[in-house]
């Protein structure tokens, strides 16, 4: 028998390796996995390989949510909020009970709960459409809405999976069942959002990047395992503990610590998600021959998953339909809301120069000036954030050509693999044929869809209108923003070193603009180059905090927001390595 460490090893070398060379050839990299595992099957002397499902369904899913749910763009998936939300949850439940009908139909045995259970497998579409898209240039709103219904509708559909497997054995009850879908689902919200709020908290107490890091790996299971003892969903919860986490970082964390988690992270999902696929394919003989062996042949699995693949995409492109054309709807009254935003401005702007010129005349208002500044401030930024918010929609409008990608895109993958084991090991159920048809729905749908998609971009003349980062442009302003922040913070004196003391008043005045550059090398040979140093350091924490105002107002992307905060990260790390190399020498 072969040792189990040395499969786990061969695993974890087998998925790196595939991860580089399937996108050379064109080739999403779970397809490779899946082939390897299905091959390496085959082999007269390789025993038969399962996984309990626990382990997929505890060990495997909420940590490769809650990596995702951390590095969901905020600001984007705010204002795509209400149509991501139907993807992932009005679509999901409407696709599960229209596939739920089809198999009730056609599967005899197969009871009305479990054949919505099988609908709830199928539904979820895979993360690997988003990857693919953001290769191809797609407009970076249909990214987003690509990405947050891969997050989202994860959770949805497993629970509903849980749902409709609950009730076939206590039976299917639609008021029961609904009572304990809502229950499922605020208990995570509530017990998510707790858990992402303290781990923020704690661990921006624990200066050890590496410490701090193992306990970000516990953090999914956190919130996975209470939520499911007091019957909520612990999918759901770990992917909120996520999004807080992810959202709160910047503010919190240091700079080694958002390093290490990012880069951890990254590799743990990458294992985890194709570690699932390899063991999937490990698993496909043995599923083959048990539907070979009780269907007399693979026809009945195969056109079963040919018609639910139909039947999921025909239903997506109606609600896609729909919901591009309310979009459309919307955006013909943005120009309206664009007038009422310009008009609130103005009555502000007219209130501030009549509150500055005669605060007594505005009664207790005026009696708190501190009180009254902060309303006109924060007035200001939902103004600014609402005009950010309709430039966004007025310049990334959805069309049908959109419409059409986000079809497409719909892939079927880990998810759908990963729920497929968790069905219960019951003969009664037809547990072989439900695994065998979920594979096929995933296999098919990653050839045929992940294989195509940039055909499909390029015939509807998509191709290139986004990337996958900022663009220059944006970097640029973005850029000039933070040096202004840093220069003024510099020329007000309000920067001190990290003890407390202030920075000599020649040295303030002798930086001045140039504090955004790195010292040139007559800096380096200064005595006074240390001080140089620590008043860069300084002036980065003053445009990190610019940063975060920026964050809220909503000017700016995520992904522009992102880069520039990992710029300020490297510098701050190699400022401090500069300022330590030189107090050892």
């Amino acid at each position: 028998m072969i040792d189990p460490l040395l499969l786990v090893l061969s695993g974890v070398v087998v998925v790196a390796l595939a991860t580089v060379i399937g996108p050379r050839f064109n080739v999403a990299g779970p397809l490779v996995l899946l082939a390897i595992g299905a091959g390496v099957s085959l082999l007269p002397f390789v025993a038969p390989f399962s996984v309990n499902p626990e382990v997929i369904l505890v060990g495997v899913l909420p940590p490769l949510l809650y990596s995702a749910a951390v590095q969901l763009p905020a600001i984007e998936f705010r204002r795509d909020f209400a149509p991501i939300a139907g993807l992932s949850v009005v679509l999901v439940v409407f696709s599960s009970l229209v596939l739920g009908l089809f198999f009730w139909a056609v599967i005899p045995g197969l009871g009305l709960a479990l054949s919505i259970a099988l609908g709830a497998i199928l539904s979820p579409t895979d993360a690997v459409a988003t990857s693919i898209a953001k290769r191809l240039g797609i407009s970076p709103r249909v990214v987003t809405m690509l990405e947050g219904e891969s997050l989202l509708n994860d959770a949805t559909a497993l629970v509903l999976l849980r749902t409709a497997v609950a009730a076939v054995a206590s039976g299917f009850a639609f008021g029961d069942a609904l009572a304990d879908f809502a229950w499922a689902v605020v208990i995570a919200l509530v017990l998510g959002a707790a858990i992402g709020w303290v781990n923020l908290r704690v661990r921006e107490r624990v200066s050890n990047s590496a410490a701090n890091t193992a306990l970000s790996f516990t953090i999914p299971f956190l919130a996975y395992l209470p939520t499911e003892h007091l019957g909520g969903s612990g999918l759901v919860a770990a992917v909120v503990a996520g999004i807080v986490t992810g959202q709160g970082a910047a503010r919190r964390f240091t700079p080694e610590q958002r390093i290490s988690d990012r880069l951890n992270w990254r590799t743990v999902e990458l294992i985890l998600e194709g570690g699932v696929f390899l063991v999937f394919g490990l698993e496909l003989k043995d599923i083959v021959v048990a539907n070979l062996r009780e269907h007399e042949g693979l026809w009945h699995g195969t056109w079963l998953a040919l018609s639910a693949l139909g039947i999921v995409l025909l239903v997506r492109a109606l609600y896609v339909t729909g919901l591009i054309g309310l979009q459309a709807r919307r955006s013909r009254r943005h120009p309206r809301h664009q007038d009422r935003i310009e008009g609130a401005q103005q009555r502000l702007d007219r209130f501030e120069e009549a509150y500055r010129e005669a605060p007594e005349q505005f009664g207790e208002r005026g009696a708190d000036p501190a009180r009254t500044e902060r309303r006109i401030g924060w007035m200001r930024s939902r103004i600014a954030r609402t005009m950010a918010d309709l430039d966004y929609y007025r310049d990334s409008p959805l069309t049908a050509r959109h419409g059409t990608v986000i079809v497409w895109a719909g892939m079927r993958g880990v998810v759908t693999l990963a729920a497929a084991q968790t069905l219960p090991e019951d003969p009664n159920i037809q547990r072989p044929l439900l695994i065998f048809v979920a594979f096929l729905v995933a296999l098919f749908s990653l050839v045929a869809q992940g294989l195509t998609l940039s055909a499909v971009v390029r015939t509807v003349g998509l191709s290139g209108e986004g990337g996958e980062g900022p663009s220059r442009d944006e970097q640029r302003a973005l850029s000039a923003e933070l040096r202004d922040a840093a220069i003024s913070a510099v020329q007000s004196g309000a920067l001190a070193r990290q003890n407390g003391e202030p920075f000599p008043a020649d040295l303030i005045e002798r930086a001045g603009a140039r504090l955004v550059q790195p010292p040139n090398e007559d800096d380096d040979a200064t005595a006074r180059v240390r001080d140089l140093l620590e008043l860069r350091l300084a002036s980065i924490e003053a445009m990190r905090t610019r940063l975060d105002d920026l964050s809220r107002d909503g000017r700016f992307s995520t992904a522009a927001l992102r880069h520039a905060l990992a710029e300020l990260d490297a510098d701050q790390l190699s400022l401090e390595l500069r300022i330590d190399d030189g107090a050892d020498g």
